[in-house]
């Protein structure tokens, strides 16, 4: 018997776009309109946005992360692996359906990383609690949009700015590090870092294990 894609739910994001839950088998997708914007099935490049990162703050005690985007939850939980106890992770989400189908039908995937007690979730835009920290960050983790550029809402473009990126740079610890994740490579959004101020690297990961599937890519701006 061949599984049939099923409409779990819809949601839409504020001043932006329909999402569509989707479930095919034992795997689930989130789709905008047509194009596939995560799933179950390709999730490395996701899981790799964290563990990079990660690896570059170090030893560092106490870590203060904020995490721009809850989507499926690879990112939060490949983070939760690798952080210390002592740390403490907030997660911007501002669509509550993602949440209620991580809490519902998508519980087994979860894990419980919500639960942790290392985890704040934060219905609220991310943009904005990155605008009202000074220094608060170790680390912020963007994954809300395919690439530097608002695609699932347009406000989101002021992410990627150049003001939203001196935001950015206020917001991080010194030697604190912007990760943000892309379904592309994007010269110009490197020349921008690098014009914030930013020490820049570009990472290519791709989206399923044994190094299979597209090729992402994850910029890794750190803060002198």
């Amino acid at each position: 018997m061949i599984d049939e894609d099923v409409l779990v739910g819809i949601a839409h994001v504020p001043g932006g776009v329909e999402l569509r839950l989707v479930q095919h088998g034992d795997g689930f997708t989130i789709l905008l309109e047509d194009n596939e914007l995560m799933s179950t099935v390709a999730s490395a490049s996701e899981e790799a946005l964290a563990t990079m990162t990660c690896e570059r703050l170090g030893n560092r005690e106490r870590v203060q992360m904020l995490v721009g985007g809850y989507g499926m939850g690879f990112t939060l939980r490949a983070a939760l692996a690798a952080l210390d106890d002592d740390a403490n992770v907030f997660v911007a989400e501002i669509v509550p359906e993602i949440i209620e189908w991580a809490l519902g039908p998508m519980r087994q995937l979860t894990g419980g990383c919500l639960d942790d007690p290392r985890v704040m979730l934060v219905g609220e835009d991310v943009a904005m609690l990155i605008r009202a920290a000074r220094g608060g960050y170790d680390a912020i983790l963007l994954d809300v949009d395919n690439g530097p550029e608002g695609l699932t809402r347009l406000e989101n473009d002021r992410l990627y700015s150049r003001e939203g990126l001196r935001y950015a740079m206020r917001a991080l610890s010194p030697g604190g590090v912007l990760a943000i994740w892309s379904a592309w490579p994007d010269p110009a959004f490197t020349d921008r870092l690098e014009e914030a101020g930013f020490e820049v690297s570009s990472v290519t990961v791709r989206a399923r294990p044994n190094n299979k599937g597209f090729r992402h890519v994850i910029w890794f701006a750190r803060k002198p």
